[in-house]
C-alpha cells in the first residue's frame, strides 16, 4: 500500500482521535480508587499429624488428621470439631501450584471429617496448605505429605 499525502482531514482526525484517547485515559487515572481489601481475618497454625487448635475472634476450631502418614497419591482424612456449620476447603501447594484440591466434608458425630487426596510431586516432600473457611473466618493450616 502506497503512502498517502497527509491532509487537513486526516490530520483533523488524528488530532480529535489523540484528544478522546488522551482524555479517557487521563480521567480513569483521576477517577480511580483501589478496592479495600476484605476485612476477613486469616489464622495460620502449622498441622502436621498433631492437632491444631485455632481459636480467633470468631473461630474456635481443633484441627487434626485422621491419617496416620501423610503421603501423596493415597487419600487423607482430616476432622474438623465444634461446629455447626458445614466448613469448605481446598489445598493447594505452597510453593509449587499444583492445582486447587477440594476437600469432601461428611458430617459425624464429632464434627466434620474432610476427605482429600494431593498429588505425588518430584520432591520427596511437599508443603501444602489447608485453606478453610468457616462462616467468616479464614484458616490456613500448613502441612508437608511424602512421597
Amino acid at each position: 500500500m502506497a503512502a498517502q499525502k497527509l491532509t487537513k482531514g486526516r490530520l483533523a482526525q488524528i488530532i480529535i482521535l489523540m484528544a478522546v484517547l488522551i482524555t479517557a485515559f487521563v480521567w480513569r487515572t483521576i477517577t480511580y480508587k483501589q478496592g479495600s481489601p476484605e476485612n476477613k481475618t486469616v489464622l495460620t497454625c502449622q498441622l502436621s499429624t498433631k492437632s491444631c487448635a485455632v481459636n480467633g475472634q470468631n473461630i474456635n476450631l481443633p484441627i487434626a488428621f485422621v491419617s496416620t502418614e501423610l503421603k501423596s497419591d493415597t487419600p487423607l482424612q482430616i476432622q474438623i470439631g465444634n461446629t455447626n456449620v458445614k466448613p469448605s476447603a481446598v489445598v493447594e501447594g505452597v510453593k509449587m501450584y499444583m492445582g486447587s484440591i477440594p476437600v469432601i466434608f461428611s458430617e459425624n458425630e464429632a464434627g466434620w471429617l474432610g476427605e482429600f487426596s494431593v498429588p505425588a510431586c518430584t520432591h520427596d516432600e511437599m508443603e501444602w496448605a489447608l485453606k478453610l473457611t468457616q462462616g467468616e473466618g479464614v484458616v490456613h493450616a500448613t502441612f508437608v505429605v511424602k512421597k
